[in-house]
């Protein structure tokens, strides 16, 4: 059976750091940045990519829709 493995990208610039991204992450993988943004906030990133399932949990409770959610299987 073929097991999924997903990725998300985050818009940095558009990111406000809320992170509501990193508290529906099931398996733990969005972080905020130490670094900020042109507007002056923290951005969420990938801590884990390897830890992603692609669940998409993030994408949907972003406020600003700024993530990105892909998903490969993977044999």
């Amino acid at each position: 059976m073929a097991k999924i493995k997903g990725a998300i990208v985050v818009d940095n610039e558009a990111c406000k750091g809320c992170g509501v991204c990193i508290v529906s992450c099931p398996c733990k993988v969005i972080e905020l940045s130490k670094e900020v943004n042109g507007k002056g906030y923290n951005y969420c990133y990938m801590k884990d990519p390897d830890a992603c399932i692609g669940c998409a949990s993030c994408g949907m409770v972003c406020p600003d829709g700024v993530i990105t959610v892909y998903k490969v299987k993977s044999e």
